[in-house]
């Protein structure tokens, strides 16, 4: 079944009014028409079964008929990840939907090769993928912001996992030892200065972790920590 994310509070009977592209997605690619069926969510009233109403050349509206799942979030997760190339950096989003991370934060590090991003387009990619993934929420892309400045914020009630690809630390599945609000750090192409690495080091709620033998990419290091946290003390259990 289509599965869409809509902005429209839910309940029996009300009218959805769609955007152009969420239309022209319905009518053109996947040729929906009056009666059809498909699956709503807003991420906040679980999701629902829903008909569409009408089908116009630049609009299309749906009717909510029931709800069919009440509404429910994963771990409060988040992926602090270091500004990378647009491509690894859409990939890192992509998947960060779909392994269950609730917000996504880019940060800007010393060695960090680029200083600007599309939020507006790495959103769009993170609500495609949680409508592909059966999720019922959307992880929220945040603008990006200097390492420092983040941390100066920090609450400490959410433990920091810091992937250091360089000094000791704990594997991912040691160094993740309870559940409650975690957040995942993962560091640019050319990894953390050794000034970023002391500073996070010193942190009293960042653990420093490793993930194995190998130098990896930012892409493949946020998809394989995402992982082991899931496994570890995530909704994988």
């Amino acid at each position: 079944m289509v599965r869409l994310h809509v902005p429209h509070d839910l309940s029996p009977g009300v009218r959805l009014d769609l955007d152009e592209g969420q239309s022209r997605y319905l009518a053109a690619v996947m040729r929906l028409s009056v009666g059809d069926e498909l699956a709503v969510f807003n991420g906040r009233d679980g999701e629902w079964r829903a008909s569409v109403a009408s089908v116009g050349k630049r609009a299309v509206a749906l009717e909510a008929q029931a709800q069919m799942r009440p509404q429910a979030t994963g771990p409060d997760l988040d992926l602090v990840i270091a500004l990378v190339k647009r491509a690894r950096l859409e990939t890192i989003v992509e998947k960060a939907a779909e392994l269950g991370a609730r917000r996504v934060r880019p940060v800007i590090t010393e060695r960090t090769n680029a200083d600007h991003t599309r939020v507006d387009r790495l959103q769009a990619i993170a609500t495609e993928a949680s409508e592909q993934t059966g999720r019922l929420d959307v992880p929220q892309v945040a603008q990006p912001v200097k390492l420092e400045r983040m941390l100066a914020g920090w609450d400490a009630g959410r433990r920091l996992l810091f992937c250091d690809e360089a000094g000791e630390a704990e594997p991912v599945l040691q160094a993740a030892d309870a559940g409650g609000p975690w957040a995942i750090l993962i560091g640019p192409e050319g990894g953390f200065s050794p000034k970023e690495r002391e500073v996070l080091r010193a942190l009293p709620y960042a653990t420093p972790a490793g993930l194995g033998p190998r130098i990896l990419r930012a892409d493949t290091a946020a998809i394989s920590a995402l992982t082991l946290w899931q496994a570890a003390v995530g909704d994988w259990r």
